[in-house]
């Protein structure tokens, strides 16, 4: 169970993505029953860090906090400046010990040069995407993902992927119930796939001058039925393959790929906050039968709905209990 977080502060850090992991992780929920992470800021040499922003953040901590740590999150930074060779070996000794190690956008450079790339898949911000292969050419660098799962190690893109990291893990340690939370809390999206591009082909229309956005709320207000991309295309008054092509541009994924990811969040919640049977919640999602059911999430999570249920579903009385632990965060001006 996640419970220590520790976030490193390397100098010319960007604040914004350092304030993510701040607002993620090392805010104090626990009037709402949300998860209450030991939380830490991080530094090479425990004292103050400048940001690329003209402040500087005040840390407390060195290295060696790191040893403690069930997640290691390594935020945006300048990948021209090298960093001690200290803190690559925590970052190695940390995923030996089992721990996580998270990073943002230009993060990612820190967790190459400890070898934690190396055979993996992972992202970083599109602009940094070609640099960090040709440092690192024994990682498999995806540069249109949001997010990259290859755990231990998880890679973020740039900037507001970020929320979408975090909240992509809380999700896989808590469950989508506390994730939603903490997103309602944040004012932000609570779910993005993480093969969502970064960036998209062409502008988004406007609503009202064609874009889909109408189509997918009603799919997603018809999980429970059977879909196919024509009966969507007919939906949108398209034809399939203009559909298709819109789909994408919008999306950055197809729609079969995308209905069928709402389709398991839906399950996730049902599975989360229901007793159900399990068949039940099949055909209400449109999967139809258990086995296409076990199927998908076998695929996107890499379980079963059964002992998805056992690990997520909600304690009488609402979201399970906070963590002991705690933190605090300052920053000086």
């Amino acid at each position: 169970m996640l419970r220590d977080v520790a976030v490193l502060a390397l100098p010319g850090a960007h604040a914004f993505e350092l304030g993510v992991f701040c607002e993620v992780f090392g805010t104090d929920r626990s009037e709402d029953a949300l998860p209450r992470y030991d939380f830490a800021l991080v530094s090479a040499t425990g004292t103050d860090v400048p940001t690329r922003h003209g402040f500087e953040v005040r840390t407390g901590h060195g290295p060696e906090r790191l040893a403690s740590a069930d997640l290691v999150c390594v935020p945006a930074y300048d990948p021209r400046v090298r960093q001690p060779e200290r803190l690559a070996q925590e970052l190695r000794a940390a995923v030996e010990r089992g721990a996580r190690v998270l990073s943002i956008c230009t993060g990612a450079f820190l967790l190459g040069e400890a070898g934690l790339l190396d055979g993996r898949r992972c992202t970083t911000h599109w602009r940094y995407a070609d640099e960090l292969a040709r440092r690192h050419p024994l990682a498999r660098v995806e540069p249109d993902v949001l997010y990259v799962d290859e755990d231990p190690v998880i890679t973020g893109a740039g900037t507001a992927a970020g929320v979408d990291t975090c909240l992509h893990l809380v999700r896989k340690e808590h469950g989508s119930a506390v994730a939603n939370a903490i997103a309602r809390r944040m004012v932000a999206p609570p779910h993005r796939d993480g093969d969502q591009r970064q960036y998209r082909e062409r502008p988004l229309p406007r609503p009202g001058s064609g874009s889909l956005a109408p189509v997918l709320a009603w799919i997603e207000a018809h999980l429970d039925r059977e879909l196919t991309v024509e009966a969507m295309a007919r939906h949108a008054h398209l034809s399939p393959r203009t559909f298709a092509r819109r789909f994408r541009q919008e999306t950055g994924t197809t729609p079969l790929q995308w209905l069928t990811g709402q389709r398991v969040l839906l399950a996730r919640h049902y599975l989360e906050t229901t007793d159900e049977p399990v068949a039940a919640v099949a055909h209400r999602t449109g999967f139809g039968s258990i086995d296409t059911l076990r199927h998908h999430f076998a695929r996107h999570l890499g379980t079963t709905p059964q002992a998805y249920r056992r690990t997520f579903a909600a304690p009488p009385g609402g979201p399970p209990a906070a963590p002991p632990g705690g933190g605090n965060i300052v920053v000086s001006a």
